[in-house]
Order: C-alpha cells, then sequence, then structure tokens
C-alpha cells in the first residue's frame, strides 16, 4: 500500500485538522511528519471545537492508529496537556498513539532561547510562536539534539544537563532581558517525560513499512503550509521544518516511491500568521470582512490573521512543488456576499510580468496582477451537495482548476466535519 499525503498549500491555517478528520476513517494509520506544537489543527464536531498542536488530528476515531514521527519536536509538557485535555473522552493512548524513538524533544531551554533570539532581533523579528521549535531543529542539525528515545537510556538526565547548561551560556550570549526561573520550569517538564515515557515509543520508520507490506493504509498529516518551507517557503520568514512532500519522506522513513496521492488543502483566499511578504494582502474594510466572517485568529498563537485575496501564483507553485494530485478549497462559504472577487493571476516583478514565484516577493519587488471574477451571494453553509452550490462559485472552482492543473475535490462550506462537500 502507498503513503497518502495531506498538505497545507498556502502560509498554513489552511483546515488540515478538518479534512483528516473527514478522512480518518478512510484510514487505518494516521502519521504526523514534521513541525512541533506551534501547529494548531482544530476539528469541529458534534457542536464542540477542539485544537491539537502535536497529537494527529486522526485521535477521535476509534479505529486509527495515530503515530508522531521522527521529524516532529515534542515538547513533553505542552504534549502532556494535550493528553489531559482529550482524558474526559476516554481515550486509550497506549494503543492509539505511538511515538516515534527519533523524535526530538523541546528542552525548556529551547524555549527560552527562542524568545531571547526573538528579542535580539527587534523589529527584524521572523514571527516566531517562541515553542522552541526552531533552537530545537537547531540543535537537530547540530548534532546536539535529545531524542525520545533517549528517555529510555540510563544516562537521559546527565545528557539533558550539558544541554540545557550550553543553551543557558548561549542565552547570556544574546545580551537580552530575558526572565525565567529554570528550576520552576524543569519541574513541569520532569513531571511531563514521567507521564510521556508511559505512552508506546516506536521505531517508526519500521513501524510504517511493516504497515504497508501488510496493507494498511496510511494517512501522512502536515503542520504549517508549503510557503513556510525551510527550502521554499519565504525565507527566512518560514519554519523550521520541510512542510512539502518530500518531509513526509524524511519525517517518516517512507521511500519516494510508496507516496501515492497528495491532498493539497488552500483557502478560498488567502490568509496569513506573523511577520513575511504578502503580496495580496489587504488592509480595507474587505480584509476585514475576510478576517471577521472567517473567525481569522491563529489556533495556537491567537495572533490575528492577515488576510488577502487568493494567490493563484503562489499556489500553483506549491503544487507543483508537491506533486498535487487533488484540492480541497477550504472556507468558501467565507466569500458569499462579494459581488466581485479578485483572484492574482501574475506579478508585476521588478517591473516585468510573470507568472511564476520569483526569489523574492516582498513588496518593494513584487506587485500582483488581478483577475477579476463574479461573486455569489448565497449562503453556503446549510448546502449538501455539488448540485445545490451557486453558479459563479462553480466557475470560481472552474478558474482555479484550469489555472493549477488540478482536480478539486473537496469544498467546504463550514467548520464542521458535516459541511463538506465532495465531488
Amino acid at each position: 500500500m502507498a503513503v497518502n499525503l495531506l498538505l497545507g498549500l498556502q502560509w498554513g491555517d489552511e483546515g488540515k485538522g478538518k479534512i483528516v478528520d473527514v478522512l480518518t476513517s478512510e484510514y487505518d494509520i494516521i502519521a504526523r511528519f514534521q513541525g512541533g506544537p506551534n501547529a494548531g489543527h482544530t476539528l469541529i464536531f458534534d457542536g464542540h471545537k477542539h485544537v491539537l498542536h502535536t497529537i494527529p488530528s486522526g485521535i477521535f476515531h476509534k479505529n486509527a492508529v495515530n503515530v508522531v514521527g521522527n521529524g516532529v519536536v515534542i515538547d513533553p509538557v505542552i504534549f502532556q496537556k494535550e493528553i489531559d485535555n482529550l482524558a474526559k473522552f476516554n481515550l486509550d493512548f497506549k494503543s492509539k498513539l505511538l511515538i516515534s524513538r527519533k523524535a526530538h524533544l523541546i528542552l525548556p531551554t529551547h524555549r527560552l532561547l527562542d524568545a531571547a533570539s526573538e528579542a535580539s532581533k527587534g523589529k527584524a523579528k521572523i514571527g516566531s510562536t517562541l515553542k522552541g521549535i526552531g533552537p530545537t531543529y537547531m540543535d537537530k542539525t547540530g548534532r546536539n539534539g535529545m531524542r525520545v528515545g533517549d528517555l529510555e537510556l540510563s544516562d537521559w538526565k546527565e545528557k539533558y544537563r550539558t544541554l540545557a547548561d550550553k543553551h543557558i551560556k548561549m542565552i547570556d550570549f544574546y545580551d537580552v532581558d530575558i526572565q525565567y526561573d529554570l528550576a520552576e520550569l524543569e519541574v513541569d517538564f520532569f513531571k511531563a517525560v514521567d507521564d510521556i515515557k508511559k505512552l508506546t515509543f516506536i521505531d517508526s520508520e519500521e513501524y510504517l513499512n511493516n504497515a504497508m507490506k501488510a496493507g494498511k493504509t496510511i494517512l501522512a498529516e502536515g503542520a504549517q503550509g508549503s510557503l513556510l518551507d525551510i527550502d521554499f517557503g519565504t525565507y527566512p520568514f518560514v519554519t523550521s521544518s520541510n512542510t512539502t512532500a518530500a518531509g513526509a519522506c524524511t519525517g517518516l522513513g517512507v521511500p519516494p516511491n510508496k507516496i501515492g496521492e497528495v491532498f493539497g488543502i488552500f483557502k478560498a483566499y488567502t490568509t496569513r500568521v506573523g511577520s513575511g511578504p504578502f503580496p495580496t494582502e489587504l488592509f480595507d474594510e474587505v480584509g476585514e470582512r475576510m478576517s471577521k466572517v472567517g473567525h481569522e485568529f491563529g489556533a495556537t498563537t491567537g495572533r490575528a490573521r492577515r488576510c488577502g485575496w487568493l494567490d493563484l501564483v503562489a499556489l500553483k507553485y506549491a503544487v507543483q512543488v508537491n506533486g498535487v494530485t487533488q484540492l480541497m478549497m477550504m472556507k468558501g462559504d467565507v466569500l458569499s456576499g462579494f459581488d466581485t472577487l479578485k483572484v492574482c493571476t501574475s506579478y508585476n516583478y521588478k517591473g516585468e510580468e510573470v507568472s511564476h514565484l520569483p526569489y523574492n516577493i516582498e513588496e518593494h519587488n513584487v506587485t500582483p496582477i488581478y483577475t477579476e471574477i463574479k461573486g455569489w451571494q448565497e449562503d453556503l453553509t446549510e448546502m449538501t451537495n455539488e448540485d445545490t452550490l451557486p453558479k459563479e462559485l462553480m466557475d470560481y472552482i472552474k478558474f482555479i482548476e484550469d489555472f493549477v492543473e488540478v482536480p478539486v475535490k473537496i469544498v467546504s462550506v463550514g467548520p464542521d466535519r458535516k459541511q463538506t462537500i465532495l465531488r
């Protein structure tokens, strides 16, 4: 069996959690392959809202096994809080939630380092979530990191102390005013480590490859979005891992020839949290309306999301880099009531019209060139099948499909898992 991938194609917050939740019944295993607790995957069903940060989004389906892959970085404190928040559902975490021994651990000092680094940048800050994720990945590539498997070894506390002491010296180097009580932070950390050690650790690459041989169906769940990829995103305003399809191979130990369908998720418009270029960003009442109707606040940070028109140049780039085979459009309902919609179909880049994503899309280099499309007035939230969707929405979808050359197979018309139309 092949591994199917589910990826965000914009700057994150596309609605991946909902779609994983919708699709989970078709899969035996849901596996997270990168990122950390900077993710905020929101699931809404039966009138309740749930936000997951590290735990895969299949956790609420009784038959799905959830794997946290080697490419993920785990904060034991946040991880345990997630588990505690799910206690009322009486989930069998021991059998349903498996953690790769090769996943790296976020230490309290990683978070302090993150805060010190961001504070030292002043106005040049990149908008970090301050979860310690960047410093943890830096330790990973610097071959200094601690992994989940280390917790099974007798000397793990000595390894922890050596790394934490190194971090304190680095924090002092930044020469910024960061107030902290490490001893207090460590109380919560060591308690959370004791709790996480009660879960099941696995050699995830062996587990997943054996599962494929046994005919199990696997869905790999990405975090953040393709435009935040460390290599192919809007660097340096990116995350610290590979959020694209290639990251699933390295983040799970799955060979490229075992990748099947690649599901790409995008919003009917565009949003971004934090700093970084955003060519189609709106600063008028239209952007404010998108934000208000779409409830555009980060599930992890609570920060207001910047809003703008759909950028098809960037979307086609993400489709290309990921090898997307099916598209899923979220929040079409938010655009109801606009007489005219705008879609970016090319850029003016340094005085020349280009139809690809150039090296630098800062506003002094790039101006979006728009195509106008007729909007729709109907409320989509109660619609349950494709035949009831307004013609103008279908024309909008067709325009997108023709531009990026990939079919839109799912249209979401609201946050609940039931508000999902399959095409």
